[in-house]
């Protein structure tokens, strides 16, 4: 029996068709706090999730997917977010509400766009190195945040290589001892 995605509108399931489109399935969390934010995520009223309920991966974003071993995984703690939701399930964007916060908003806002065209139009001397850091917080952090997600990426193909070197070792093991000597 195909599963169905569990968000609201989503009519993927889990066939062979599917599967050869590259759509996954993800199981809800055990972890009851983590379960309970996917289903509020999901804004539909009553709906509590099962253990046999998934969402497809069109839910997440795909820094949110770790692609690096055969079989397409979520990372730890992510939460759905990518919806089309009808009009009467979106959330309204708060802005802010006092005046001291919204010139507050504005001094970073206006900040920012300073920073921006300083680091466009003024090349910094150490730009053409890659060890350098960038000239605004922003882009330190970007770089800070792509730099980190590699290492992830990484310490995960380092373990799936460990895995696969364990198997094949065994396996080798199995045929020394089966083979006629």
């Amino acid at each position: 029996m195909p599963q169905h995605c569990a968000a609201y509108f989503c009519a993927n399931r889990r066939t062979i068709a599917s599967r050869t489109r590259g759509i996954t399935f993800h199981k809800f969390p055990k972890d009851k706090h983590v379960r309970k934010k996917w289903e509020v995520a999901l804004r539909r009223d009553g709906f509590t999730a099962s253990d046999s309920s998934v969402l497809c991966c069109e839910h997440f974003k795909q820094s949110d997917l770790d692609k690096t071993g055969q079989i397409v995984r979520l990372r730890d703690g992510v939460i759905p977010s990518v919806f089309s939701f009808p009009v009467h399930l979106q959330k309204l964007e708060k802005g802010r509400s006092t005046s001291t916060s919204r010139r507050a908003d504005e001094c970073l806002s206006v900040a920012s766009q300073d920073s921006q065209e300083m680091a466009t139009s003024h090349p910094q001397p150490n730009d053409d190195h890659g060890y350098a850091l960038p000239a605004s917080p922003t882009a330190l952090k970007t770089r800070l945040n792509e730099a980190l997600a590699r290492v992830e990426s990484l310490e995960r193909e380092k373990k799936n290589a460990i895995a696969r070197e364990k198997r094949a070792k065994i396996t080798v093991n199995i045929t020394l001892l089966l083979s006629p000597q």
